[in-house]
């Protein structure tokens, strides 16, 4: 497969895509033992929306990311392992005030699901406030894409007034919207997760969800088909895209519906995965593939991330090319 050259509005302007999120450490026992047994643990950085940033970046687009960190050696290490995939962080707000959000994740094995514990409150993201947002990047040569998720709108009053007002400007500059409805049910219901996340996606252009959000927060049916259906008209304005974990994803733009099969993987790690289907997706979309085509990018980045420990997708251009040209070629795609 080919990928078309950038356009003129591409190298117009200075980033491709803007994020804005909380990243924390991620601290998970090795060798499979549960928290409760284990003495050592491994760390991670990991956050829904610079987890995507590195994907773009590693395959080769412009990103910044946008956040509030504590200024201390932790917070710096955060902002230090994003920046070297390529991502800008020079939009980080710095503070001394408050904390670095951490979790715990216990990895899983059939038929003991994983685990996640949130040691979050207080932290430096969450209390982010619209006047931290940076004017310089908000203007209508910044960026093609502001990419965000349900989650920053979880974790606070604050954070979701800086996510709501960056959203509108960026609409307003004429920016494209990409929103990942991310339910967390440890952060908020889903009656408030709903309700929290439908001014975003009402205006998104890209609209991305897994099945399982879709029938807990707006009892859409179990099968695929009717629940893309179901929230392409409730957001008739997006292309909405949804993951199936095993079935695949599926995605709707106006009155066209596109399945994808998942791309075979053997799974090391499944944490960031959909932050790297959503990546996978975003540059396909962005380097000008059709909605087909960006569902294959999605599903193999996916697929080439499961091969990694960690949540951050460090993604690889070429070898992911290989796999959907192969995988399309052998007749696994439709």
């Amino acid at each position: 497969m080919t990928i078309p050259e950038q356009n003129s509005e591409a190298i117009s302007v200075t980033y491709d895509v803007i994020t804005l999120g909380e990243t924390m450490l991620r601290l998970s026992p090795p060798d499979l033992l549960r928290i409760e047994q284990s003495t050592r643990y491994e760390a991670h950085v990991g956050g829904s929306e610079s987890n995507v940033a590195v994907g773009l970046a590693r395959l080769g687009l412009r990103v910044a990311w946008v956040s509030r960190m504590t200024d201390n050696a932790v917070g710096h290490s955060i902002v230090n392992a994003i920046r070297a995939h390529g991502v800008d962080t020079s939009y980080v707000v710095w503070t001394d005030q408050d904390r670095v959000g951490l979790y715990f994740y216990e990895a899983g094995s059939d038929p003991r699901s994983g685990r996640v514990i949130y040691d979050r409150a207080g932290s430096a993201a969450a209390r982010i406030q619209p006047s931290d947002l940076p004017a310089d990047i908000l203007t209508s040569e910044s960026a093609r894409l502001l990419h965000l998720s349900g989650i920053t709108l979880a974790l606070g009053e604050s954070a979701a007034q800086t996510a709501h007002r960056i959203a509108r400007l960026a609409k307003q500059h004429g920016w494209l919207l990409s929103f990942d409805i991310n339910y967390r049910q440890l952060l908020w219901s889903a009656q408030t997760a709903r309700s929290g996340c439908h001014e975003l996606a009402s205006i998104a252009d890209i609209l991305f969800l897994p099945l399982r959000d879709a029938i807990n927060l707006y009892a859409a049916s179990a099968d695929p088909e009717a629940a893309v259906s179901q929230m392409h008209e409730l957001y008739p304005n997006a292309t909405v895209v949804m993951t199936l974990g095993a079935d695949g994803a599926i995605a709707q733009s106006g009155d066209t519906v596109t399945k994808q099969p998942v791309y075979p993987a053997a799974t090391i790690d499944r944490v960031g995965g959909g932050d790297s289907f959503v990546a996978g997706y975003l540059f396909g979309h962005l380097t000008g593939l059709s909605v087909t085509e960006s569902l294959r990018w999605g599903a193999a980045s996916a697929a080439y991330k499961y091969s990694m420990v960690g949540d951050m997708p460090l993604l690889d251009l070429a070898p992911i090319r290989q796999l959907v040209d192969q995988v399309q070629r052998q007749g696994l795609v439709r």
